[in-house]
């Protein structure tokens, strides 16, 4: 009795720690990346990581994962967004949280395809100069 109790309590202390609406409470290292940036990241074996870009999709942004890291290096875990505030327009970040495996290297892309919509090719020249990738080269210690 006392161990499914236990596995009980457990479950809602697990449920409990994630975010409203949010897959993961712990981001881990956060590594700040950009449009148009190249970024070395440096992580130990076990070590969890998010790969963070300014977004704000009520003004277009629409990151995405492109390329993701080989799996024997890294995982990817789930995609996260916050905001600075609930108005539209408000800034925010996106949040791409991973966990480093086993020693070697690995190179994640993140896309921004602004004011894309269903489309993941940006056509009018706005847009066309507003996407941009983010790149991330991971060394995993």
């Amino acid at each position: 009795m006392k161990r499914t109790w236990a596995a009980a309590a457990l479950l809602a202390v697990t449920a409990a720690g994630c975010g409203a609406g949010s897959a993961v409470s712990d981001y881990g290292t956060v590594i700040k990346g950009a449009k148009g940036q190249s970024v070395p990241v440096e992580v130990g074996q076990g070590q969890r990581f998010s790969l963070t870009v300014p977004d704000n999709p009520s003004i277009g942004d629409q990151w995405s994962l492109v390329e993701a890291p080989d799996a024997k290096v890294a995982s990817f875990i789930s995609e996260e967004h916050e905001s600075e505030g609930g108005a539209p327009g408000s800034n925010g970040t996106g949040y791409f949280v991973f966990n480093a495996k086993r020693q070697g290297t690995t190179e994640v892309k993140l896309y921004n395809c602004w004011r894309c919509g269903t489309e993941k090719t940006p056509t009018a020249p706005d847009s066309i100069r507003e996407s941009g990738t983010a790149t991330f080269t991971i060394t995993v210690k």
